[in-house]
């Protein structure tokens, strides 16, 4: 019995030494870190006080943790309330939140029914403003491209700025819009069969501009100074042609230009508004297509004629072939027609000339009157025979050249095919 309470004390002190080993750590490591706290260890005398304080649980006492503990009470007073607070505006949030969407569902219907209230008045309304929208978008493009536009300009921009706010289904067209939209496109359709007369700016292959009088033929043609003007639509100006169609197309320009008010003048009109005119001034012309006479040969870069136009060589032998032709052509059907006429005039006549062959050949039966038949008629033969050939002189040659020439032709087509396919490769 003894050894056994002799062990519990033991114990005891153990267990009390642990306890106060521990506090007294923890009190050294916070007084090391600089804590103010103030320790109090309470010392036992025996081991039932030790074992009161255990029990008590007063073994080492710290204000600092006095404190710790009145400071957690405090603040878990306060979460508390804060808790309670947050689950309060919960509640009215949830309150909120269902009156807001019963106010959602509420509004939700009445729009329905608004918007079906709105189909409604509106009917076959709504397909006139669709049209409406529709034909905005369209004049838009056709004034943009028109050549109206030189002088009337910045016509369709509202038009544009109508189409997009008639696309939102909850704007409308007004009455004002809707007549400005008649009065242009009445105004484009009036401006198309005019012609009107304005200052306007032109802008010169060079770059530079000039202020000058311009005529608009309706909704075809722009022309100044004698030539045609184009108008260009990205830009909005008015711009000088590269190059100008032929001489019967510019006599007309000069013609309108110089007419009265009321005179009526023939004038050159592109109906695709400029489509045509672009093609025609890209045309080859006649001096492109030939050369001009013996150019090559002055800029060294040929030894034939014609050869720096179009038609290179190929080109420049034909065109020398052809005029060979008709030199020839033009003495022959010269040189045959005096003589016809000559022989015309010694048919009529019933004494020989010795200046028509006809004449000579007669001349030839009355030298030899008193021959045999045989020997007469191989005299007239002979007299035929050295007549021949100076009436058919160079037919044989225009003959040659007018079965060369298209071969010539075909020559040249083929070689132009071959230059052709050799760039594109």
């Amino acid at each position: 019995m003894k050894s056994a309470k002799q062990m519990f004390v033991a114990c005891s002190a153990a267990l009390g030494m642990l306890l106060f080993t521990a506090f007294g750590a923890q009190a050294a490591e916070e007084e090391a870190g600089g804590s103010a706290s103030t320790l109090q260890v309470n010392q036992a005398d025996s081991l039932d006080e030790l074992l009161r304080n255990v029990e008590q649980r007063r073994v080492v006492e710290s204000a600092e943790h006095r404190e710790r503990e009145q400071r957690f009470q405090n603040d878990r007073a306060r979460q508390a309330q804060m808790l309670a607070d947050a689950k309060s505006e919960r509640r009215r949030e949830e309150q909120r939140s269902d009156r807001l969407e019963t106010q959602f569902n509420e509004n939700e219907i009445r729009i329905g029914d608004l918007q079906e209230q709105l189909d409604r008045r509106l009917g076959s309304l709504r397909e006139l403003f669709g049209v409406l929208q529709q034909v905005a978008g369209d004049t838009r493009g056709l004034f943009e491209g028109s050549v109206i536009s030189a002088e009337f300009p910045n016509r369709g921009d509202w038009l544009g700025e109508l189409a997009a706010k008639m696309g939102t289904a909850s704007q409308l067209a007004t009455i004002e819009e809707m007549e400005d939209l008649w009065f242009e496109l009445q105004r484009e359709m009036t401006e198309s069969g005019r012609i009107a007369s304005f200052p306007a700016t032109v802008t010169l292959l060079s770059g530079e501009q000039k202020e000058t009088e311009v005529v608009r033929v309706g909704a075809f043609a722009l022309i100044g100074d004698g030539e045609y003007l184009n108008y260009d639509p990205d830009d909005g100006a008015i711009v000088e042609l590269a190059r100008q169609p032929a001489a019967r197309f510019t006599n007309t320009v000069e013609d309108l230009e110089e007419a009265g008010a009321s005179e009526v003048v023939a004038f050159a009109v592109d109906p695709t508004r400029g489509s045509l005119l672009s093609l025609l001034i890209q045309a080859a012309t006649v001096g492109e297509r030939v050369g001009s006479l013996f150019g090559g040969i002055a800029k060294g870069e040929c030894y034939l004629p014609f050869c720096d136009g179009q038609g290179g060589y190929v080109g420049s032998v034909i065109i020398l072939g052809g005029l060979i032709g008709v030199l020839l052509a033009i003495e022959r059907l010269i040189t045959l027609s005096i003589t016809g006429a000559r022989v015309n005039a010694q048919k009529r006549s019933d004494t020989p000339s010795e200046g028509n062959p006809l004449g000579r050949v007669l001349n030839v039966y009355h030298k030899n009157t008193n021959v045999d038949v045989e020997t007469l008629e191989l005299k007239l033969g002979e007299a035929i025979l050295g007549e021949t050939p100076k009436i058919t002189r160079n037919i044989t040659l225009i003959q040659v050249i007018s079965v060369v020439a298209p071969l010539l032709g075909l020559l040249g087509t083929v070689i132009g095919m071959i230059v052709s396919l050799h760039a594109i490769t």
